[in-house]
């Protein structure tokens, strides 16, 4: 067996291998049939309309060959960097924030220790990638500078696009656009979209809200790494990459489509807890196991699971849990 995924991660002592093989050799079937629809839809071009067809296709998972290419386009990633030629090489060679620059290198070595990859004794070593990516990113969104949890998700974006400067106007596309304020120094969006989960909890799943209550859990004990790593070294490397999938062309209701799926599916396992301890390792185990690993199925349960979810009704949740975070000040 491969102690080490395809993407460089190195697979954890008690791994699955019995239900990882029987997963994958269903799945190999599924990639392939996908690869041969996607590879009609692009006829060797290397763009694509947004359309409900695109739509559906992105659901059911973009092969790996095309995954760094459709997400440059439908994020509007490929978009800005053909109109900015040479902005992220000139940043990159452009005056340094001393402090913004040392906070960046602190994290280097914390940025996947269990991946081959990006090891100093790698090579290529992609922690240099990681450190371009992330110091021209800090200078050119200044607001945001670094954040910690913004270099697991450049690293993400390195190992599948392989190239530096699309993985710099993916951040972008991520933190600019998708992510509502999740990394300003304050984060709001990212406290409002935990609150707006529980919200949505509260009319979706109410037995396991009224847990939380009863128990005093808030939500960002058990969820704000959902939303700041969105997902990664939370759920396995292929469901997260199907998520993002959608991430990118259908912005940040996935998150909570998700976190909903794996409530609502778990929902009787999770009030079997007790008390706030126990609430806290249920919402860790319920990221592991088969339905997670599953993640073909996983993904269709994630549009059908949660119901209805409209834009109108987050950003109308948003505004309320917003405005209730700032009067508590």
């Amino acid at each position: 067996f491969c102690r080490v995924d395809p993407y460089g991660f190195e697979r954890p002592e008690d791994f699955d291998y019995a239900s990882y093989e029987a997963f994958f050799s269903r799945y190999l079937v599924v990639l392939t049939r996908r690869a041969i629809k996607w590879s009609k839809l692009l006829k060797g071009k290397n763009s694509i309309q947004k359309s409900l067809k695109v739509k559906r296709y992105i659901r059911k998972g973009i092969p790996n060959e095309h995954r760094a290419l459709i997400w440059m386009i439908v994020s509007g990633a490929q978009t800005n960097m053909e109109q900015n030629p040479g902005y992220y090489h000139r940043l990159l060679e452009g005056e340094k924030n001393d402090k913004l620059v040392e906070a960046i290198r602190t994290d280097m070595n914390r940025t996947f220790p269990d991946n081959v990859k990006f090891r100093k004794t790698a090579d290529p070593c992609l922690q240099h990638t990681l450190y371009n990516v992330l110091v021209a990113y800090g200078h050119h969104n200044k607001e945001v500078g670094y954040c910690q949890g913004m270099n697991f998700i450049a690293g993400y974006l390195i190992l599948i696009t392989k190239n530096e400067e699309e993985s710099f106007w993916l951040l972008d596309a991520l933190i600019g656009r998708i992510l509502p304020d999740y990394y300003s120094p304050a984060m709001l969006g990212l406290k409002t979209d935990q609150e707006v989960l529980g919200e949505l909890v509260k009319m979706k799943v109410p037995a396991v809200a009224e847990l939380m209550e009863r128990h005093g859990v808030m939500w960002t004990l058990v969820v704000s790494r959902w939303f700041i790593c969105l997902f990664i070294d939370i759920l396995p490397v292929e469901t997260v990459l199907r998520i993002w999938d959608c991430l990118f062309y259908e912005g940040s209701k996935i998150i909570f489509r998700v976190a909903l799926t794996l409530i609502k599916q778990h929902q009787a396992f999770i009030l079997e807890a007790t008390n706030f301890p126990d609430i806290c390792d249920k919402f860790k185990e319920i990221t592991k196991g088969t339905f997670v690993m599953e993640c073909h199925s996983f993904m269709q349960k994630i549009f059908t699971d949660p119901g209805s979810l409209s834009m109108a009704t987050i950003d109308k949740l948003r505004e309320t849990c917003r405005e209730k975070l700032l009067s508590q000040g």
